[in-house]
Order: C-alpha cells, then sequence, then structure tokens
C-alpha cells in the first residue's frame, strides 16, 4: 500500500509552500487508495511552540487535508536513541562529546535499486556515488565524498533532521517521499543513513517538487506571497479557491481547466506529470480564482461565510437583519475577488461615517445640487412600497421633469449615497440603504463643496 506523508515543523505557521506540499501528497495517496500520514517534526525543543501547532492543524482541517495517522516526534526519542546506539555497536558512528556521528566513509554506497557503486576513480580516490530515480527530476547522482560525516543525536539529546526522517520513514512503511527540491541535498545524506542502518529495503521512492516562484522568477517570498495559509483566510480567501490554485502550481488536470474541484482533480493526479520548472505564483491570478469560486456560492452559503468579518469590523451584532444582509450580499456578489472586498463595497450601508472617494466628490458634487436633491427627497418621501421599481419610476419622473439626462444625475446620487463612482444597480442599491438614509443622505449632500 502507498504511504505518504506531510512532515511540517512547529517552528513556524503552515506558509502557501508547505501546503502545496500537504495537497500532493494527500493527492497522491487518495489517487492510489494509500494512507496519507502527518507526522509532526518538533525536535527543536526552543522554536516548537504549540500555537504554532495549532494553527498547522487548524489550517489543514480547514484546506480540507484530512489524515489517516498522527505523530509527533518529540514521542519518539527514545526510538532514535536506539538506531543511534546500534549504529555505535556496529562501528558505524563515533561519539563527539555526547553527540552520535555516522562515518560516511565507513559505510558501502548503493544506488536505489541496492547496487553497489564500482570502485572508479576521480582526483586519486574512489567515487563513491548515491543515485536515486526522482519521479519528477529523473536520475539524480551525488558524490557522497562531498557529505561530511553527519550528525544523528545532538548533545542535547535530540535528534537531527535527516536521522529523525529516516527512522521515522522506516518504521512508518512510508513508500513515497514528496517534498521540496530544497530537500534534493538532504535525499543522499538520508539514503546513506538508511544503508547503514541496513534498511536498504526501506527506501522511499523520491519525488522532489519544483520551487514556487514570483512574476520575477524568484523564489517566492512573503513579500510576493509566501505567507501562512491562515493570513490568506484573513483575507477573505475560500479554501476552495487556495487548494484549487496551489493544484496549479506545477499540475495540470488538462484540457485548460482552471477551475477544477478537488475531488475531480484528485481523479486525474499523476506525480509524474508535476513540472520540473518553478512554479509561478500570481497574487492576481490567485485573486481571480477566488472570485470565481464566490461567484458559484449560494447566497446563504455566502452570506454566512460574511457574518464573521462583518462582527469583526462592527458593522453587525448577533441581532442582525439577515434577510437584508443576504440581499447585500446577492448584489456585491459579482463584484468580490475576496470577501474582505465585500467590507470596503458595503462600508456606506452600515455605517453612517463612510468614505467618499475624493476625486468623486470633485467630479460630481462641486456643483450645488441641492435642487435636484431636495425634489428627489421629496418623491422618495411619498412611496409607500419602497422597491426599486418604484424608486426608479420616480426617478425616472424628474429626470424628465428636469430635462435632463439620467447619467446627470444617476452619478451624483451614487456618489452622495455610497461614496463611490461605481457598484451594483443605483436603484437596487437605494433599496439596500433604506428610504430613511437615503432621504438623509440626499439632503445633507446636497450643494457639498
Amino acid at each position: 500500500m502507498v504511504r505518504v506523508r506531510f512532515a511540517p515543523s512547529p517552528t513556524g505557521y503552515l506558509h502557501i509552500g508547505g501546503a502545496r506540499t500537504a495537497l500532493f501528497n494527500w493527492m497522491y495517496a487518495k489517487v492510489q487508495g494509500g494512507k496519507f500520514i502527518l507526522r509532526i517534526e518538533d525536535t527543536d525543543q526552543v522554536r516548537s511552540k504549540q500555537e504554532y501547532l495549532d494553527e498547522i492543524l487548524d489550517s489543514m482541517r480547514w484546506l480540507g487535508l484530512s489524515w489517516d495517522e498522527f505523530y509527533k516526534q518529540s514521542d519518539r526519542f527514545d526510538i532514535y536513541r536506539k538506531y543511534a546506539q546500534q549504529l555505535l555497536a556496529e562501528g558505524k558512528a563515533y561519539k563527539d562529546g555526547e553527540a552520535i556521528i555516522l562515518k560516511m566513509s565507513a559505510n558501502p554506497v548503493y544506488d536505489r535499486n541496492g547496487e553497489t557503486s564500482p570502485p572508479a576513480m576521480a582526483d586519486g580516490g574512489p567515487v563513491r556515488i548515491i543515485k536515486w530515480n526522482d519521479l519528477i527530476r529523473g536520475e539524480v547522482i551525488f558524490d557522497t565524498k562531498e557529505i561530511k560525516d553527519q550528525v544523528l543525536m545532538k548533545s542535547d539529546g535530540s535528534p537531527t533532521y535527516s536521522f529523525a526522517c529516516v527512522v521515522d520513514d522506516a518504521e512508518m512503511g512510508i513508500t513515497h517521499v514528496i517534498r521540496g527540491e530544497d530537500h534534493i541535498s538532504n535525499t543522499p545524506k538520508q539514503i546513506a543513513i538508511y544503508q547503514a542502518l541496513g534498511l536498504e529495503a526501506k527506501i522511499p521512492k523520491f519525488a522532489h517538487l519544483p520551487l514556487i516562484l514570483d512574476d520575477e522568477r524568484a523564489r517566492l517570498s512573503k513579500r510576493a506571497g509566501a505567507v501562512a495559509v491562515t493570513d490568506y483566510r484573513r483575507q477573505g480567501f475560500l479554501s476552495e479557491a487556495i487548494v484549487n490554485y496551489l493544484m496549479l502550481l506545477g499540475w495540470s488536470p488538462g484540457d485548460n481547466q482552471e477551475m477544477v474541484k478537488l475531488e475531480s482533480a484528485v481523479k486525474k493526479f499523476s506525480i509524474k506529470k508535476i513540472n520540473k520548472a518553478g512554479a509561478a505564483f500570481s497574487m492576481d491570478k490567485l485573486k481571480w480564482l477566488n472570485g470565481q469560486y464566490i461567484k458559484q456560492m449560494p447566497d446563504d452559503q455566502l452570506t454566512e461565510a460574511l457574518i464573521p468579518f462583518l462582527k469583526e469590523k462592527g458593522y453587525i451584532d448577533d441581532h442582525f437583519d439577515q434577510e437584508r444582509l443576504r440581499a447585500i450580499a446577492r448584489a456585491f456578489k459579482p463584484r468580490l475577488l475576496t470577501l474582505v472586498d465585500f467590507l470596503d463595497w458595503t462600508d456606506f450601508l452600515f455605517q453612517d461615517q463612510f468614505s467618499v472617494d475624493e476625486e468623486a466628490r470633485k467630479q460630481y458634487l462641486a456643483e450645488d445640487r441641492k435642487k435636484e436633491f431636495d425634489l428627489l427627497t421629496q418623491r422618495f418621501s411619498a412611496i409607500e412600497e419602497f422597491n426599486a421599481q418604484n424608486v426608479e419610476k420616480e426617478f425616472r419622473d424628474l429626470v424628465a421633469e428636469l430635462g435632463i439626462k439620467a447619467s446627470d444625475l444617476v452619478h451624483p446620487v451614487r456618489v452622495a449615497l455610497t461614496g463611490k463612482t461605481v457598484g451594483p444597480g443605483l436603484f437596487e442599491t437605494i433599496v439596500l440603504l433604506g428610504k430613511e438614509k437615503a432621504i438623509q443622505r440626499l439632503s445633507q449632500m446636497g450643494g457639498d463643496k
């Protein structure tokens, strides 16, 4: 059975690169009918924090990446010590103070298929190679003369990264290690540890994912988007959109598909179709994709998703009008790229003091609008059933009476009521604002300079 693992370290939050690694491992396990193991590599007793672990687990759940088995390396120190003592007893490792160190030169060197490397000569010494057939990158070869003796157990009694990885992967029956290409240099060290322990048969197959790059083809930085999954969540991205976008960073479902649900993608996923080249991260593309998912959300679901953001902003409390909020969400849905965008678009609906675009103020409210606004408020006041149809009728009747174009009044009214030059249909917006507030603002803004 295929067994893969995602092994984050709780020394920081789960960032976007780690989330993609977790996703590809999860998808591979699903498509192969295997198991997905979550292993927390918390051997750094100083930097590992519970808050980071909590965030990693919460982010994994939010992304929908459930796990079949769960381990923490901090619970397994006795196992690592046992294996290190075995290598000491066999003369394959030595002690330096309290540290235990593997002798790289003392171990036979094999390739991934278990064949001993030929004793060829180079620069006056034997060439001792380690090679493996990477599922993404093809054959990779390392000369172990370039690798110094490897610390297995540190002087504080904790295992090193590579040693703990090997012991855990062997004991947990990991068949495939899927991780970032920044780990390529760790792979020959870990293969050497497998060999020293006599665990050649348990060496997994390796697949090293391409790096995620920014728009200048440099490694993704925090400035360009390499931030925690929780940051994207706070910015109003949907988990479905994040997962969709991550799977496109290095892999394609084919047919130029950009929107693909996880369940559908799993059926098509092949690790051998992952690109070798780095994948370019585009915030604009992610926002566009997120906007597409928002547009497809049922109104009730979108409303529920918006409530936490509105409460945090102080726009609503526990006694809000749910029907009105649903109507507002429906009206602004086509304009949203993120859930947070909703707060910017709708501030005028929830606050008396709302932002007014200064350029719009100069363009549409610089001249005295008192006459038109007073006449409009009179007509609005007389409306008994304040709906979009009746509002539009009174508005157009006034435009005809004044002998002006509708646009001559539409833009000043929109700016006066919303502070913006664009938005949903004006008459629908006026109804969402409500009769009382619409009249009040038109009275206040008439003649504003």
